[in-house]
């Protein structure tokens, strides 16, 4: 099998005009815990619970090395300029598609100043130029299209509607779902 992506060995570094990407630390746990822990994140995030429980950002920023190792990058979104956290962003590689699934959230207090958008274009170009991926996709519950803008202003399309796809606290959601390819990227820049 010739497998053409490079896969990465450490979680990147990256830096943005407004933004720096980076890998979670241990000192992180506490905003993660506070931002990831309100109910507006949480309920449009398939895998954060509401409440937050105490220690469960500790044991997921402890999970990055191993995960990494399985082809899952999970980085800390920190404003450039302050240093302070702001989000999540992240892609889980398939390394025999040669492609990845990108995932994100932004605290609320940091909601409408376009940081989701730049954090993502940030490592989507990461995930084309130095992983060498074919594609990205991203999906986002129905009922959370700020989420679904994001993704078209990345140049996603739209591929359709999972319907009643995800069940989040009892209720099944409805899943949209964009994607990206290579040579579409390539070709809008």
């Amino acid at each position: 099998m010739n497998v053409k992506i490079k896969f990465p060995k450490e979680n990147p570094h990256i830096e943005t005009e407004r933004l720096v990407l980076r890998p979670f630390t241990l000192d992180d746990a506490p905003v993660v815990q506070r931002l990831a822990g309100e109910y507006d994140i949480a309920a449009n995030v398939r895998m954060i619970p509401h409440p937050y429980p105490d220690h469960m950002a500790e044991d997921w920023i402890d999970s990055h090395q191993d995960k990494l190792e399985h082809g899952e990058i999970h980085l800390a979104i920190t404003l450039r300029d302050v240093g302070t956290l702001v989000g999540s962003i992240g892609l889980i590689i398939n390394r025999d598609d040669e492609n990845a699934e990108l995932g994100y959230w932004i605290g609320k207090p940091y909601w409408n100043n376009g940081y989701c958008t730049e954090a993502a274009q940030a490592l989507v170009k990461y995930g084309f130029d130095k992983v060498k991926l074919h594609r990205i996709h991203s999906f986002y519950m129905k009922k959370n299209p700020a989420s679904g803008r994001v993704m078209q202003k990345l140049g996603m399309k739209y591929e359709g509607t999972l319907r009643k796809c995800i069940k989040k606290w009892d209720v099944f959601e409805d899943v949209n779902v964009y994607s990206i390819l290579r040579s579409e990227y390539s070709g809008s820049r």
